[in-house]
């Protein structure tokens, strides 16, 4: 791996995160996403939800529809159960992670499973190339004992939830986007747990866009300050450096192919024209969003 300079990802901007609410208005912090037209390709929504008053999400997120896209729900704390018009039923608890293909059409509801406590975690939106948006709807539930996690030379852990890591002398893959399994956006989703002043170093594929996360702590990236609860972009290169603040830092690292393809969103349904858009519509209010094509 080069350690000059000009392969060095610098901080590029900062998406501050919006609170804001969504399903039965349940509050959260968007930054992606958080106004329209912008994403980073391929993510098109980041929600940080956080919360120990169980007014904040009790009444969680009723069965909804989406189409086109890929969700991501990785839960830090609390328990929340997915029901889909599949059959599937996960129970998320802390560190578990739901990954959501909605391809053609999917059902689903998101509902805690605790009446009071903390609950918090996140949900990312991956889209999906054009050729994949009308493919079969697909669901994992990954429990935290199947994510892996490692010590960090410089210090703190990290955990792999999708791609492939490198930690000192080895190579850690995700359950998401591994080798034998690859995705076409080629995810990476690690998320990070650095003491005070702890250096934290890893390659990110060249084309690829990149943005971190920090929820708790501070950090500096390539010896600039960067601010918490915002997602922090990254410039062009091929290596992220990062070193924590002095409280130390908790945050997610994400990374993604990007599909360079037209992206039109009305709310739950993602594609790349309006007349798909319209389709959708069409096909939800006539009962057939989910069903296979003829």
């Amino acid at each position: 791996m080069s350690n000059t300079s000009t392969d060095l990802r610098n901080l590029a901007h900062v998406i501050p995160a919006i609170a804001t609410s969504d399903g039965a208005g349940v509050k959260l912090r968007r930054s992606i996403g958080s106004q329209r037209g912008l994403y980073l390709d391929p993510f098109l929504m980041l929600d940080e939800f956080g919360t120990d008053n169980p007014g904040d999400y009790i009444a969680g997120f009723p069965a909804h529809p989406h189409r086109g896209f890929e969700t991501v729900t990785y839960m830090l704390d609390g328990r929340m159960q997915h029901k889909d018009h599949l059959g599937n039923v996960g129970d998320l608890g802390p560190g578990g992670v739901q990954w959501m293909t909605a391809g053609r059409g999917v059902i689903h509801s998101e509902m805690p499973l605790q009446e009071s406590g903390r609950m918090r975690g996140f949900q990312l939106w991956i889209n999906l190339p054009s050729a994949e948006k009308m493919k079969p709807a697909g669901y994992r539930d990954i429990p935290a004992s199947e994510i892996p996690q490692a010590a960090l030379p410089g210090g703190g852990s990290i955990k792999v939830i999708a791609g492939t890591a490198e930690v000192g002398e080895a190579r850690i893959s995700g359950p998401i986007n591994s080798p034998a399994q690859p995705l076409s956006t080629a995810p990476l989703y690690f998320d990070l747990e650095l003491p005070a002043g702890a250096l934290f170093e890893q390659p990110i594929p060249a084309g690829h866009n990149a943005f971190l996360y920090t929820y708790e702590g501070s950090v500096e990236v390539a010896g600039k300050s960067a601010p918490a609860q915002a997602a922090l972009v990254l410039g062009a290169g091929e290596r992220l450096s990062l070193r924590a603040g002095p409280q130390g830092a908790r945050l997610i690292l994400l990374a993604g192919k990007p599909l360079r393809e037209p992206v039109v969103q009305y709310g739950p349904f993602v594609m790349n024209s309006r007349e798909e858009i319209e389709q959708a519509l069409r096909d939800y209010q006539n009962g057939v969003l989910t069903e296979a094509a003829a």
